[in-house]
């Protein structure tokens, strides 16, 4: 299935009208937030194409604005965009399903979940998923609004390159060798957290992305140093409570928690298999072992 020109131009001021906020997350900056993927609602990307197009669900932010935000995108089996390009950079994860994201010349490179990419602003690119691999689902991030598909004709060049990251070529870090985490008791040799560096500043103050996975059974707290910590579920059955409360809140892929300041969130991976979050931060973060 392919989009015309004609509909793909989100740009115009009735797609953009058309789009809400995250209303099913509405805390004032730096609160607490804490969103299950099933509180997430989904609408056509392009309310033009209707269902036949990407279905788009806000986490944080709000993409007709000149926020940071976050969004899940839904691609139907097949589909493939026609060429185009977006006003901002963007960063992104494969979810479930296999995407392809590249130049309309390129070979497909299919991305499967855990995978990252970015695409840089004024680049001419199309955006497909596999046919075989089922419903496609991606995170999506941006630093700054708001998010416009333009046509290929006002291609620009911004200095920026884009990056295709298969899930089998993230380098991880252990967490012995790295002074974020701390895993008090964990022998020598034993499944630890482990931590991928993706884009940014990992200073104290910087802005930067990185993945965090947590070994299968791991029960500790995720702690933010600086003016914002945002975790995306990737893979895993998580779980998360505020210290002190006792609600308890289920996290499965496509699942977000975040807060402002010096927030500690205790996180449990509670599933079979480890959990991998990508991590938003202004700052370093803690992780620690209960």
């Amino acid at each position: 299935m392919r989009l015309s020109s004609l509909v793909l131009a989100l740009s115009t001021a009735v797609a953009l009208a058309a789009w809400p906020a995250a209303s099913q997350n509405p805390q004032a900056p730096g609160a607490l937030e804490v969103v299950p993927s099933s509180d997430v609602t989904f609408q056509p990307l392009n309310p033009a194409r209707g269902d036949a197009g990407p279905q788009a669900g806000v986490l944080w932010g709000d993409i007709r604005e000149d926020v940071p935000t976050g969004t899940l995108i839904r691609f139907k089996p097949g589909f493939s965009s026609p060429p185009h390009i977006h006003n901002i950079t963007y960063r992104a994860v494969v979810i479930s399903g296999a995407v392809h994201n590249d130049d309309p010349a390129a070979e497909p490179m299919w991305m499967g979940p855990g995978s990252f990419w970015t695409q840089p602003a004024g680049a001419t690119h199309i955006t497909a998923a596999r046919e075989d691999a089922g419903l496609s689902t991606a995170f999506l991030e941006i630093q700054e609004g708001p998010y416009l598909v333009q046509p290929k004709d006002r291609a620009f060049a911004n200095g920026e390159f884009p990056v295709n990251v298969a899930a089998g070529n993230i380098v991880w870090i252990d967490a012995a060798d790295v002074a974020w985490v701390d895993a008090p008791g964990a022998a020598e040799g034993a499944d630890r957290p482990k931590m991928a560096f993706l884009w940014g500043d990992p200073s104290n103050t910087g802005k930067n992305g990185t993945f965090l996975k947590l070994p299968a059974g791991f029960e500790g707290t995720i702690t933010g140093s600086g003016a914002r910590l945002r975790a995306v579920v990737i893979s895993g059955a998580a779980s998360h409570q505020v210290p002190g409360a006792s609600e308890v809140t289920p996290l499965d892929p496509g699942s977000y928690f975040g807060s402002g300041s010096a927030t500690a969130h205790d996180v449990t991976c509670s599933g079979p298999e480890a959990c991998v979050f990508y991590m938003s931060a202004e700052g370093k973060y803690d992780v620690s072992r209960s």
